[in-house]
């Protein structure tokens, strides 16, 4: 099985081509650092080749939502460190995903109280988790001046030196899914007309500048970034994808990154497309608006050279011992939807191996034979 496989991520033997997705768990303090639990939760599942954090917002005045972690403070690097020793002794590799959410989020739902901003004055759709309970309804964002952004990729690249200095192997910019970069990049989110604005050279201009402030703070093969084209997920509209995504790429081929994690689209085949114009690692995700991603399509993404290793999201929540499932060809648990986002272990590290469910499977044979 080519999942199984070893590969060479730069200065990293990965044991297997099986990726651990980012995901957004909301398990962490009041002031931006993860809970205890954390560090447990993501050394569970260390046999993953590589673990990608959830995401991670650099500065607060990018907080995505309420109980979204960050990486902005001394605090913040303690926590963190605990997260990346226990993995480290785990036997496994961890990134860092940093997620800044420009035009999401409620001041309510940061710890600072900053308004949010996005390249354009439009609404995310979506209600968003506050951080005395509840959800609110989506508010206009502020338009960031060309200051603000201008400021960014410093930030970016402060907290990615953070990411390092906590024990980190290395960063992955969130440029996919709706955040910022990906705002800058799709036709309803970005209105502007100057210089961050209008043509495709305009509108890679802010994403490629934070690409280049990380990779100079911590070097090119420890930065690594997540695209997503045509994905529709929070009212983005990409109505054609493939030409900018084409040049971008060819863009960050010339930087000699850590790897390119790119997600498929329904809508638009980046894999097939974009795979010949990328000539370093490429970690495909194929679950995103879809049913979560499967042992056999992973092992089909490999067998047809779109990527070099694989990313599995949902089915790492359930199953902790995924790598192990995934070898023996073992059963995978499914998902407790209601305890997907909360505060203490339900749901979240109390989802047992499947040598942990032997007996109790045991149990049920032996009882439905008497």
């Amino acid at each position: 099985m080519d999942l199984l496989t070893p590969y060479r991520l730069h200065e990293l033997t990965l044991p297997n081509r099986i990726v651990m997705s980012p995901m957004t768990r909301l398990r962490s303090r009041p002031d931006g650092s993860p809970t205890a639990d954390v560090a447990e939760y993501y050394a569970q599942r260390a046999a993953a080749g590589l673990i990608i954090s959830e995401g991670i917002w650099p500065h607060s005045t990018g907080q995505s939502e309420a109980w979204v972690p960050g990486l902005q403070t001394g605090t913040h690097m303690l926590a963190w460190r605990q997260v990346t020793a226990a993995v480290h002794d785990a036997g496994g590799r961890i990134f860092a995903q940093l997620m800044h959410g420009g035009r999401k989020n409620h001041p309510r739902g940061r710890i600072d109280g900053s308004w949010p901003a996005g390249p354009s004055a439009v609404v995310d759709p979506e209600p968003v988790h506050l951080i005395d309970g509840g959800k609110a309804e989506p508010i206009v964002p502020a338009q960031l001046s060309r200051d603000q952004i201008r400021a960014i990729p410093a930030r970016y690249a402060t907290a990615a030196h953070n990411a390092i200095a906590a024990g980190f192997d290395g960063v992955e910019i969130h440029g996919a899914n709706s955040y910022l970069p990906h705002q800058f990049l799709a036709d309803n989110t970005n209105l502007r007309t100057d210089e961050y604005g209008g043509s495709l050279d305009n509108r890679m201009r802010a994403p490629l500048a934070i690409v280049d402030a990380v990779a100079a703070a911590i070097g090119p093969r420890h930065t690594a970034i997540r695209l997503s084209p045509g994905n529709p997920q929070f009212a983005m509209i990409e109505t054609d994808p493939a030409p900018l995504y084409r040049r971008l790429v060819d863009a960050l081929d010339r930087r000699d990154l850590a790897y390119l994690h790119l997600t498929d689209n329904d809508h638009y085949p980046a894999l097939a497309d974009l795979r010949p114009r990328w000539h370093g690692t490429l970690i495909a995700n194929i679950g995103e608006n879809r049913a979560p991603t499967d042992p056999d399509a992973a092992e089909q993404v490999l067998h047809d050279n779109h990527a070099d290793l694989v990313s599995f999201g949902r089915a790492f929540i359930a199953n902790p011992d995924l790598v192990d499932r995934i070898a023996r060809e073992l059963p995978l648990a499914p998902i407790r939807d209601e305890s997907l986002y909360g505060r203490d272990e339900r749901g979240y590290t109390d989802y047992p191996t499947w040598a942990e469910t032997r007996p109790a499977v045991a149990q049920t044979v032996a009882t439905a034979l008497e």
